[in-house]
């Protein structure tokens, strides 16, 4: 509770000051970190909050200067064709990575949920898998455990794609077997990092603007939630009105694929504490 964002103490809300995201965002940064903040507390003596995170020292000589995205156009030649299994329950998600893999020779197979991702991987042994791990049928999690389960599973480079940033979720993800994990909304330089991380593969790469960062992000309109559902509006108002950020995420993973920059907006303005931003533009619809 005390690390929940907009939480505060009785004294806090009767001082009416702060609003409560100090601990949170605090905790946020130490676990980007890969960290943990932990707290000790002695009513009538005080509060003792601790953090710890490894790190190296670097020499000035080490420190690489962080490149521009680059714009991936081909595979080097003479490299083996691989073999990737996309995995998701809504085809415009599949089509996505689809449209990203196919044009540089990747050998792509779809399977809409983890019970006809087993039989694929079964029958084809893929040498990666992009694994959504919310279904039905069967989800990711599942799936991951029965194919990572086997010995010739290990030989298959599994890769998470959720919606959440937790680091409790991605401990449960990572303890099912999965590789790593890839959050969503995805950037195509990501998908290709992470393939060339697992696979090994090389690409030719052609120079490209970089992407706009979030302080570039042009801001949340309405005209930009209009073209959602109703249903879904009156949901993502009633999860802002309720403080629930994780109940936000995943209706953004609903936003189809050709609305990304909605996707992205949204993302951002939760991993920044702006609900009531949201709320208050969700304010203009009737429901």
């Amino acid at each position: 509770k005390l690390f929940e964002a907009f939480s505060q103490t009785e004294t806090g809300k009767n001082s009416q000051e702060g609003t409560g995201l100090g601990l949170p965002i605090s905790r946020k940064f130490v676990q980007l970190m890969g960290g943990d903040i932990t707290v000790k507390s002695k009513v009538g003596k005080g509060t003792t909050f601790r953090f710890q995170i490894q790190v190296n020292v670097a020499n000035k000589t080490d420190v690489e200067i962080e490149q521009n995205p680059r714009n991936v156009i081909a595979l080097k030649p003479h490299q083996p064709r691989c073999k990737i299994l996309i995995v998701d329950d809504r085809p415009t998600n599949r089509l996505l990575l689809i449209k990203l893999l196919q044009p540089l020779g990747f050998e792509l197979k779809e399977a809409e949920n983890g019970k006809q991702a087993i039989e694929i991987w079964n029958e084809w042994q893929p040498n990666l898998i992009w694994m959504d791990m919310r279904m039905p049928v069967m989800d990711g999690y599942e799936a991951t455990q029965i194919i990572k389960g086997t010995t010739k599973g290990n030989a298959t480079a599994v890769i998470a794609l959720t919606a959440s940033v937790l680091e409790e979720q991605k401990a449960i993800i990572l303890s099912a077997g999965c590789d790593d994990f890839v959050r969503k909304p995805f950037r195509e330089s990501i998908i290709f990092e992470t393939m060339k991380k697992h696979l090994g593969v090389e690409y030719i790469y052609q120079q490209e603007t970089p992407a706009p960062t979030a302080s570039e992000l042009p801001s949340l309109t309405v005209e930009d939630l209009q073209v959602m559902p109703s249903e879904w509006l009156e949901k993502l108002y009633d999860a802002t009105r309720a403080l629930d950020d994780d109940s936000i995420l995943e209706l953004i993973e609903q936003i189809p694929v050709e609305q990304s920059l909605l996707a992205e907006k949204l993302t951002n303005l939760v991993d920044n504490f702006q609900l009531k931003t949201i709320r208050k533009l969700l304010e203009s619809f009737d429901f």
